[in-house]
């Protein structure tokens, strides 16, 4: 797909989007992130892939969902970054499998296992997968400043949601693994290679491990994530927009 043209499967085109860019896997939280700002307005939909755009703080963001998994998520940075989208913060929902990590926490990846299939299209085996620093800092920075739980450290990206053994769970809990996503070693590793900047903080939804929350779709701390995560998001593009300490934009 040739640069600045009108994308296959976003349908957004040249001028459609921002700078910096949201990524909900959801596109249901496209509209949640839409409240947050001001001027929000729908720009393009197709397939699963919504996009809204408008400001916060004054700074131009947009929020496109990606679907499920790393092949969705490929298409959609590759074809953003295609019309001119540079900086990416994924907002996402994870299961967490260290015990430590409680619903309604945040993990901040600082790398991600790729236990998935997509990178592997785009770099080999042993590469890592690992985020922009700036951008963490600047999640960590807003994280602390709102006083809410986070976590930082690894976590796998798994492709098979349903087939994630106890075994498995626990093989990856012994290494220090705080939490599962499906989405975010292909968007590090991609980012990397069109030397783009991305980051990732996730909202917990369950604790694999003790069972908290699993499955508990009506379990209020479930929306309580997912609005810290896109408050910390939202306000760690502030900060680097600002320049304020986490290598600007």
């Amino acid at each position: 797909m040739s640069l600045g043209a009108r994308q296959y499967h976003l349908a957004v085109g040249p001028g459609d989007v921002s700078e910096c860019v949201l990524l909900p896997g959801d596109p249901g939280r496209v509209l949640k992130i839409a409240e947050f700002l001001e001027g929000a307005r729908k720009v393009a939909e197709n397939r699963e892939f919504l996009t809204y755009r408008g400001t916060y703080r004054g700074v131009d963001v947009t929020a496109t969902s990606t679907g499920i998994g790393c092949p969705s998520a490929a298409i959609a940075i590759e074809e953003l970054a295609n019309v001119g989208a540079r900086v990416f913060i994924r907002v996402g929902t994870s299961g967490a499998i260290d015990p430590e990590v409680s619903v309604g926490d945040l993990v901040i990846p600082v790398g991600a296992i790729r236990n998935e299939g997509t990178s592997y299209y785009y770099v080999p085996e042993g590469f890592p997968a690992v985020p922009d620093f700036g951008l963490v800092r600047a999640l960590v920075e807003a994280a602390e400043e709102r006083g809410y739980r986070y976590h930082v450290g690894v976590i796998s990206t798994d492709d098979a949601f349903y087939a994630e053994t106890p075994d498995y769970l626990e093989d990856l809990r012994k290494l220090g693994v705080k939490s599962l996503d499906m989405e975010s070693s292909t968007l590090f590793v991609v980012a990397h290679l069109r030397g783009l900047r991305a980051a990732t903080v996730l909202g917990v939804v369950a604790n694999l491990t003790t069972g908290d929350g699993v499955f508990a779709v009506e379990d209020p701390r479930r929306a309580e994530a997912v609005r810290r995560a896109i408050e910390v998001a939202l306000e760690a593009l502030a900060r680097v927009k600002e320049g304020g300490g986490a290598g600007g934009i």
